[in-house]
């Protein structure tokens, strides 16, 4: 029996639509990852890019679970000294881009070297219904009826 190795003209790439609306944010991230990666796919390779396009609509209407929308925190470093900035969760959803809740979760379940930027590259968010992939015939993936523990109750 011989060894499978996956050469880049073996890929195809598929588009995944996913509606956030009403689903938990943890649970959505990690299905989007594995849909980025590959993971989903028999011939997973991890040293290379075999995964597909995510479009995620409606990441304004995305659920967190217990206290989290008053209680988490993001932090960035302007690169001045003493300039660590913080923001809670709500702070972002009322801001200009509350679609970056959802791309920070994904993007931290993703490796931080080329390959995980090359994977994050196919991740789109849009914040409302509306999307301009819709040449792509993307494939609707229901996340909220794979799991009932993944939509809000």
């Amino acid at each position: 029996m011989k060894t499978f190795v996956m050469n880049p003209a073996d890929i195809k790439r598929k588009w995944y639509l996913i509606d956030a609306k009403d689903l938990v944010l943890g649970r959505l991230a990690v299905n989007v990852a594995n849909i980025l990666r590959g993971k989903n796919k028999p011939f997973y390779s991890p040293h290379m890019d075999c995964g597909d396009y995510v479009i995620v609509v409606n990441a304004d209407k995305i659920h967190l679970t217990g206290k989290k929308y008053m209680d988490k925190r993001y932090y960035y470093h302007t690169g001045y000294p003493g300039g660590i900035v913080e923001r809670s969760v709500k702070q972002i959803f009322e801001g200009k881009n509350p679609q970056n809740v959802v791309v920070k979760a994904v993007e931290r379940m993703i490796s931080r070297n080329t390959l995980g930027r090359n994977v994050m590259s196919k991740l789109k968010v849009y914040v409302g219904e509306n999307h301009p992939h819709a040449a792509q015939n993307p494939e609707v993936l229901d996340i909220a009826a794979m799991n009932s523990k993944n939509s809000k109750r």
